[in-house]
């Protein structure tokens, strides 16, 4: 499935959040949406998924209007994977997972075989399967979020919104999810992708939208757009990129660093 947005503009109350954005996500891809603090990556994702739904422009799902579509209808085609997974009870990692075909059942129906095996091959493909019993909240970080991962990929939606989803995790952890999401994307998903750190996006990301001040200050192929112009216009850090035999890497600028030992 592909996503367009076309000149989306959205505030609160009087307060501008989004200001004429515009983009495209295509299927298989990974796009990286980056920004400072406060610039509309959330309210963005929620425009996206219909939970507000009083802005201004376009956004579709291969070319119909998402203002026409039910909760279930959206469900069917976009999964929400939040960066915090507080959950009211001790359900089980296959519970967890399970909940992700609930949009799939009737009023007050209780999942089946067909779910069942649904929630299972999810778990399989993340490689999670061991953990199906397990308690949610005993997982460690990372875990979660390939449980959370999991429970978007039983929805069988072919378009996954993460909002900054390794924002918790330590820095291999950080790596396998995303790792993991890189894979699904290459494998047809539509993935976007919210996330503090630029050098996530320069290492996963097909392409990268950049938001300040509520607008599209860039989009465009990963290699040509996250530039050390782009991030200095973002965060006010001057940064150089530079290539390794690992990829490349994106290193701060300061006359306080002197052979990698700060003075």
């Amino acid at each position: 499935m592909s996503l367009s947005v076309r000149d989306l503009t959205f505030a609160y109350k009087k307060t501008p959040v989004l200001d004429h954005v515009s983009f495209d996500a295509a299927q298989g891809e990974l796009l990286a949406v980056l920004g400072p603090n406060g610039v509309g990556k959330t309210t963005l994702f929620r425009c996206i998924l219909g939970e507000q739904k009083r802005y201004s422009g376009t956004i579709t799902v291969d070319g119909a209007d998402v203002r026409g579509f039910s909760p279930r209808e959206t469900a069917h085609r976009i999964a929400y994977i939040p960066q915090t997974h507080a959950l009211s009870f001790r359900f089980s990692v296959r519970d967890t997972v399970l909940m992700g075909t609930s949009h799939t059942l009737p009023p007050f129906a209780s999942p089946g075989r067909a779910q069942e095996k649904i929630a299972a091959e999810a778990l399989e493909r993340l490689g999670i399967a061991a953990l199906s019993d397990r308690s949610f909240d005993t997982l460690s970080g990372g875990e979660q979020q390939l449980c959370c991962v999991a429970r978007a990929l039983a929805q069988q939606a072919r378009i996954l919104l993460m909002d900054e989803p390794t924002s918790s995790l330590d820095y291999g952890n950080q790596l396998h999810v995303l790792s993991v999401v890189k894979e699904l994307a290459k494998d047809g998903y539509t993935v976007l992708l919210s996330t503090h750190n630029p050098q996530h996006a320069l290492w996963y990301a097909d392409r990268v939208l950049a938001l300040r001040d509520g607008r599209a200050a860039a989009f465009g192929p990963t290699d040509e757009t996250l530039t050390p112009a782009l991030l200095h216009m973002l965060y006010g850090t001057r940064a150089q990129l530079y290539e390794t035999p690992g990829g490349p890497v994106i290193l701060p600028v300061s006359s306080n660093i002197t052979g990698g030992k700060a003075k």
